[in-house]
């Protein structure tokens, strides 16, 4: 055995250490940090603490990988910057070590331990999960900050004390994916992920995320860290039979790219298709240099996530000097450079302000460690608990943004870019923050305003998805695997024009089975399925439905005569009347006034002529008989409801100890009794129509029913088959729907439901109700009740009458005042006889244009009058003197 760890140039001291690790793990024991726990009783030790020379800080990642490739020369760099400033540390430096965890979890964990034992003040690292859970455990017993870019959410700083996640948590990034897949509609997704810590936790944190939005990860597909292509390739298969289209995948960055490229060969990067990548995929873009043309052609219309890093001055800046750097060789920075960078610039702030602050940065034994198997050269910092703290307080504005920690010690401000893969390149279509969800602006601005996550402000630039299409994909299809859609349909006995089995294919018909063949066929794509009939057939079986009921009324016939006749009455009386005279406004409200007062007779307005008087007499007549008809009718409508039920709606139904009725099968049976409150030993279930009227004529004291709780479109097709001898009494009581019921959260619900709306709108809805539920028209409202209501031919006379009355004054009016008019001859009257006799209006007379006809009609009828009496007289005396003149010639001639 000591051989083979030889062979791995391991130590003896290692092959002890091993045999205990997890012993030493398991065993740990979590002890409240403070100054004086686990130090050594060293009579010799110094009271006080000069600022040491240098710091030991350990970085532990794995370099050969794609983010450790971006971390060693960015720390490597931040650890230059910060020992060639004067400003920071006063005299002390920073002594880099780093440890190689190789990408194995055990050389990892020893690896990890070896740096413990040089004393570091800080550590920062790993990238890995798994270490990092292991560490965490090592770090807490030695009081040790760790600093760590590990993104599994489930490294809880409650559990880890000295844990510090130096980057934004996957719990921030599922959640962002989340509100993804809700933006565009989708309702499920498959998970594609690398079956270890980092992969298992990041998508338990994404099923809590969806199910908070109403979708859900409809399937699971892990797979082991060390996959072959062909273990990718059964995978990819298996997913390939599943309904959704939507592909999360969250793997590690190393491997992932094998991943597309298998997806690509089974042609499940094309039209259809949605994958969505978490942060790994931009890491290993940004991080690979100019990426090869082919590996882009794999990754056309993926949507992926980075974290998101402010813009500034300094980051420009380091990323200009980044090929100076040691340690970068081919690689190119990512994200992770950037926080890196920061971590060990955050770590010389807080150690900085530690030792101001007198902090004492000696190791001492701990009796823990010491008391154990475990080698006693590990460790622990006695000022490890006011370090963290320090670390914790500690504000750093760095490549990546502000770095500062909230109470729950992650990294305030979570933020990603949502990047879709085009061409060899990246578009950025928007950024999600935890502040104010997908938008198209930058966080940093966002934080400037109101949070504000309301779905009308969740916005994104448009996407071209795989196949090279710019239509949103429906992001599910039928599932490859030839399992058709099964359809339950209840097995009635009753009503089957909704529903019923039937031999021929396709083993069911009626109503609802013509509009969901219809709706199918208007979907894009084919729906394969069965229908199954459940019941015995000899009665009906339970299910769910719908109560609906319209009904409204008008008066606009009657409404038109009181304006009829009070605009006849006005005419008729102006000339003569001065209560119907005045201004124009005056005269308009005068008219509806009288019009509608006489519904009352309360009119105050006296009529002088004739025919105005006449008008009135027979429309008050009129009135009379309307008003006197609408009180019996109202009287008898509400005398036959008494006499024919006690039963006025569901609420008089309650009150009662009368039986009620229902359908067999009916879910009226549990919502009366739960809901309603309604003993249950009142409530008889009748299988058919003719149970239905049976029940209802004999009446509850002959063993029958009072009454008849059912589904609308039931009670319709019953009232017709009674030929309309019940009636519907009261309201619907509930909202509910009918419909096709399909899975929560079901794809086909929303697009079938889109297609049934179009055959509302084309009009087959319509023709498929004429065909199976075609019958006889009866109202809502009882028989008695129908053949009472009175309506406009109700009065059809009584108008008639009232409109000849008015057409025959108004004709004679008219008639005179032509005949007065026309009497008028201003031409057989001289001139100065007319002024002498009329006063200055008259002159208008003597105009014949339409204009004085209308100025003739408005006069009064008095001055009209005394106008031709004057003209008479006038006419008279020219008579007498022509008389007078040829007496006087006949008597001057000779004889």
């Amino acid at each position: 055995m000591g051989y083979f760890f030889t062979r791995r140039k391991l130590t003896l001291w290692h092959v002890r250490l091993t045999g205990v690790l997890l012993i030493f793990i398991c065993c740990m024991v979590e002890v409240e940090p403070s100054l004086g726990k686990g130090v050594a009783n060293d009579s010799s030790m110094p009271s006080s603490f000069s600022r040491p020379k240098s710091v030991n800080i350990g970085a532990l990642f794995t370099f050969n990988s794609v983010i450790g490739r971006a971390v060693k020369p960015a720390i490597a760099a931040a650890v230059d910057d910060i020992n060639s400033n004067s400003s920071l540390l006063e005299g002390t430096t920073i002594n880099l070590i780093f440890h190689d965890t190789n990408c194995s979890g055990f050389l990892g964990t020893m690896e990890a331990l070896q740096l413990m034992e040089k004393d570091v003040a800080i550590a920062i690292g790993p990238q890995s999960s798994g270490i990092a859970h292991v560490i965490s455990h090592v770090v807490n017993e030695l009081h040790v900050p760790l600093l760590s870019l590990a993104t599994d959410p489930t490294l809880s700083s409650l559990q880890y004390p000295y844990f510090l996640r130096t980057i934004q948590s996957d719990y921030f990034q599922m959640y962002a994916i989340a509100d993804l897949v809700v933006h565009y509609g989708w309702r499920e997704v498959v998970a594609i992920f690398v079956d270890d810590d980092y992969g298992r936790n990041g998508i338990s944190v994404l099923g809590d995320a969806l199910a908070k939005q109403r979708a859900k990860i409809s399937y699971k597909a892990p797979f082991p860290p060390d996959a072959s292509r062909n273990d990718i390739n059964d995978l990819l298969v298996e997913v390939n039979l599943m309904e959704s289209r939507v592909f999360i995948v969250h793997v590690n960055p190393d491997s992932g790219l094998s991943l597309f490229s298998v997806a690509k060969s089974l042609g499940m990067i094309s039209n259809g298709y949605v994958w969505i990548a978490t942060e790994w995929l931009t890491s290993v873009l940004d991080g690979s240099g100019p990426v090869d043309p082919s590996t882009m052609d794999l990754l056309q219309g993926v949507l992926a996530l980075r974290h998101h890093t402010a813009d500034s001055v300094q980051k420009h800046s380091f990323m200009s000097r980044w090929k100076k750097l040691k340690y970068v060789g081919n690689s190119s920075i990512n994200a992770y450079a950037f926080y890196a960078y920061d971590s060990v610039w955050l770590a010389a702030s807080a150690l900085d302000s530690f030792l101001k602050q007198g902090g004492n940065l000696t190791f001492s034994s701990d009796p823990v460690i010491s008391g154990s198997v475990l080698n006693s050269s590990l460790r622990s910092l006695r000022g490890g608990q006011k370090l963290l703290q320090t670390l914790l307080g500690t504000k750093h504005m760095g490549l990546s943004g502000d770095i500062q920690f909230d109470a729950e010690k992650n990294l305030i401000h979570p933020a990603f870019d949502i990047l879709n893969i085009v061409g060899t390149g990246s578009n950025k279509i928007g950024y999600w923050s935890n502040y104010s969800g997908l938008s198209l602006v930058t966080p940093e601005i966002l934080y400037l305003k109101p949070a504000n996550k309301s779905s009308s402000r969740q916005q994104l630039r448009s996407v071209i998805w795989p196949g090279q299409v710019s239509k949103t994909p429906r992001g599910w299809i039928f599932p490859n695997n030839g399992k058709p859609l099964q359809i339950a349909v209840p097995n009635r006995v009753s009503y089957k024009q909704f529903v019923s089995a039937d031999k021929d294919p396709p083993g069911a018909q009626g109503y609802c089975i013509d509009v969901f063949e219809a709706a199918l066929k208007l979907l894009p794509y084919p729906v394969p399925h069965n229908y199954v009939l459940y019941g015995n057939g000899i009665r009906n079986p339970e299910f769910d439905n719908l109560v609906y009921d319209v009904a409204e009324n008008m008066w606009c016939v009657t409404g038109s005569f009181f304006l009829l006749v009070g605009a006849a009455i006005w005419i008729l009386e102006h000339r003569i009347n001065s209560e119907f005279r005045g201004p124009p406004s005056q005269q308009l409200i005068t008219i509806f006034w009288f019009s509608f007062s006489t519904m009352f007779f309360s009119h105050r307005e006296n009529t002088l002529s004739t025919l105005g008087r006449f008008v009135l007499l027979i429309w008050l007549f009129v009135v009379l008989i309307i008003n006197s008809s609408y009180t019996a009718s109202l009287t008898s409508i509400l005398t036959v409801q008494q006499l024919s039920s006690r039963i006025e709606g569901i609420d008089s139904l309650i009150s009662s100890n009368d039986p009620i009725g229902i359908q067999d099968g009916s879910f009226a049976r549990d919502y009366l009794v739960r809901e309603l409150n309604i003993a249950e030993s009142r409530i008889k279930s009748l299988k058919n129509q003719e149970a239905y009227l049976d029940a209802l004529q004999r009446g509850p004291k002959n063993g029958g029913v009072a009454a008849i709780v059912d589904e609308l479109p039931y009670v319709q097709v019953f009232l017709s088959y009674s030929n309309c001898n019940v009636q519907i009494v009261g309201q619907e009581f509930t909202k509910s729907g009918w419909g096709f019921a399909f899975q929560r959260d079901s794809p086909l619900a929303i697009d079938l439901s889109t297609a049934i709306l179009q055959l509302s709108e084309n009009g087959e809805l319509q023709r498929i109700h004429n065909k199976w539920l075609t019958t006889g028209d009866c109202s809502s409202q009882s028989n008695q009740a129908e053949e009472t209501r009175l309506s406009l031919k109700s009065f059809w006379g009584l108008f008639l009458i009232c409109g000849i009355t008015c057409f025959m004054a108004l004709s004679i009016f008219f008639c005179r005042v032509c005949y007065q008019y026309s009497r008028y001859a201003p031409e057989v009257v001289s001139q100065d006889e007319i002024e002498a006799a009329e006063p200055v209006r008259s002159r208008r007379l003597s105009s014949t244009s339409f204009k004085d006809l209308i100025d003739f009609i408005d006069r009064k009828e008095a001055e009209i009058k005394d106008f031709f009496k004057r003209k008479n007289s006038v006419e008279s005396n020219r008579s007498q003197a022509s008389r007078s003149y040829s007496l006087d010639r006949d008597s001057s001639s000779p004889t």
